[in-house]
């Protein structure tokens, strides 16, 4: 039984499935949770479409067709993410570009680098609110592009800033928990059962923040809407959770308490897979198995978390000397000497 299963067996999301009562449709004015508006540069296969000087569309760029085409067939059951030659482009600007990478069930994978690297659109492709210029994307065994993204979403638990922006700061918390089960932010007309809001409250318990239940979530201090927002996360047993830099923004004792508890959640083999963006290595909770390393769109090192995560990487990935030290499961790092001209 999975991971929130367990707790609360038969909780009804957004799609139940067959024999499953399927959700209310979103009103007009109230879309669904991150809706996807279509890039006009972008074709619905992933395929960059060139206009040329007289306006006609010109076949999509065909040098990475090796890679598309070995993705054409649909990744193993226990891949949860896979990206194929993934890139993303935006003008002239390569945002990330020719990104291999896989993430099986049972993994919990940090993504580190620093600012502008391309760790949070590659979270966006993963959680299916981004599509690539180029390469493919396949999410819970879905390529991206062919795939009913209001279907796929619910299976997806995701924290950011940018989502937590767009929750009403009058919702109540409780509520701001349960409507991950409709995927809509702001509950409206949804019908809720006796087994939701005992979900959710076993949820904010998990972190912390049962005692807030009744709150509203804009007179939160930002380490407890960060935790209120991994329990939305959680509440309808997804099959993979993204943090977005969970811990952004938090004292230092906010900061520790966040990294024990998803250090909890990484430890239960019944947990989903788990992936966290983060800019320090400080951050990265024990039981945390991979690492992706990223800097100006392009990936310096990935795999095994002990095995990646050195000194020499994190240099190469901050463009800076850096010492890696560890005591126990947790990571530190600084500076050593002065910052180089240039890093090759």
């Amino acid at each position: 039984m999975s991971f929130m299963r367990k707790l609360f067996a038969g909780h009804r999301g957004r799609d139940d499935g067959p024999g499953g009562e399927q959700g209310p449709e979103p009103e007009p004015d109230r879309a669904p949770v991150g809706a996807w508006e279509p890039d006009p540069d972008v074709r619905l296969d992933g395929e960059v479409a060139e206009t040329g000087t007289d306006g006609a569309v010109a076949p999509a760029d065909s040098s990475n067709s090796t890679v598309h085409n070995a993705a054409e067939e649909s990744p193993s059951g226990d891949i949860v993410v896979r990206l194929a030659g993934a890139g993303v482009r935006r003008g002239q600007t390569h945002l990330v570009r020719d990104i291999n990478w896989s993430v099986e069930l049972d993994e919990r994978w940090v993504v580190l680098g620093p600012n502008g690297a391309g760790k949070t659109t590659i979270v966006q492709l993963a959680s299916a609110y981004l599509h690539p210029t180029t390469g493919t994307v396949y999410v819970l065994g879905e390529r991206l592009g062919r795939v009913d993204i209001f279907e796929l979403r619910p299976r997806i638990g995701l924290t950011s800033a940018a989502l937590a922006q767009r929750i009403p700061g009058g919702e109540r918390v409780d509520d701001v928990v349960m409507s991950a089960g409709y995927s809509v932010i702001g509950r409206w007309r949804e019908s809720y059962e006796g087994v939701d809001a005992a979900r959710a409250a076993t949820l904010l318990a998990q972190f912390g923040v049962s005692h807030l239940s009744a709150r509203a979530f804009g007179t939160l201090s930002e380490g407890e809407r960060k935790r209120v927002q991994i329990a939305r996360a959680l509440m309808t047993d997804p099959e993979l959770v993204l943090l977005d830099e969970p811990a952004a923004g938090l004292d230092l004792g906010s900061r520790e308490d966040l990294v024990a508890r998803l250090g909890r959640l990484a430890a239960d083999a019944d947990a989903p897979a788990l992936i966290l963006v983060t800019h320090h290595v400080e951050e990265i909770p024990p039981g945390f198995t991979h690492a992706l390393l990223l800097r100006e769109g392009r990936v310096v090192a990935q795999g095994l978390l002990t095995d990646v995560l050195t000194s020499e990487n994190l240099s190469a990935t901050f463009g800076l000397p850096l010492t890696l030290e560890r005591a126990g499961d947790r990571y530190f790092a600084r500076a050593t000497g002065e910052p180089p001209t240039a890093m090759s």
